[in-house]
């Protein structure tokens, strides 16, 4: 990807990681508005029917015109950024996370006078990775290194999704409506993260902690205000 992509790419996933972040930060219960997805021209991704736990709306990412590019679906306990000192819990939550990031063939910069480079799998594990530090990053470090660290991170999880085929991801077939697709996935200390492709003009990512990748299965969402009830 290209310089210009990569100022794109790292926009919205600032503006996941951020939402995320605010999701962690507003604690179980707190429900998001679904306009925003009921504005999108794509469908949206969650975990299918095999899961029967809480489900939960986080916030979606627009372009400048406005136009929905990507957003993300919750599954099990809503994150939080409790401090693993204070409560030795926090590290024990299990959630999962579905992105779905519109398959854009072109994409116009933010002031309208240039061409980004197309969305695709890198995009999704971009704000996939993103999220997944939003979520879990260690809220107990001093404020002052809080910054630094999750520049440091965020940039790695950018070079991370950048390079796809190098021996840091493995492949992971996992369903999509159904019909067994190949993801790229890899895991860390914070979580796991996976990218992949679905049918429907969309690229898929998620990220968890605590709920194993192995066995999801993803599908169409039918009904996206099911989440925000």
């Amino acid at each position: 990807m290209e310089t210009t992509s990569r100022v794109g790419a790292q926009g919205a996933g600032a503006a996941d990681a951020s939402a995320a972040q605010d999701a962690a930060q507003s604690g179980p219960g707190t429900r998001r508005s679904v306009d925003g997805y009921l504005l999108a021209s794509f469908p949206w991704y969650g975990l299918d029917e095999a899961y029967s736990g809480p489900r939960w709306l986080m916030q979606v990412g627009s372009a400048a015109d406005g136009t929905v590019e990507h957003g993300s679906t919750g599954h099990g306990e809503e994150p939080t950024l409790r401090g693993e000192r204070a409560d030795p819990g926090a590290d024990k939550q299990r959630f999962a996370v579905v992105v779905t990031v519109a398959s854009r063939p072109v994409r116009r910069s933010a002031d309208g006078t240039g061409v980004l480079e197309a969305t695709s799998v890198s995009s999704a594990a971009w704000l996939a990775g993103s999220g997944l530090l939003a979520s879990t990053w260690p809220a107990q470090m001093e404020r002052a290194l809080r910054q630094d660290w999750l520049d440091q991170q965020t940039a790695l999880a950018w070079e991370l999704a950048d390079h796809l085929e190098e021996p840091a991801w493995t492949t992971l077939s996992l369903p999509v409506d159904g019909v067994p697709t190949a993801f790229r996935y890899r895991e860390s200390e914070y979580g796991w993260v996976l990218a992949g492709s679905a049918e429907g003009g969309v690229h898929l990512g998620a990220y968890g902690r605590g709920m194993s990748a192995y066995g999801m299965g993803f599908s169409v969402i039918k009904d996206i205000t099911v989440y925000g009830s």
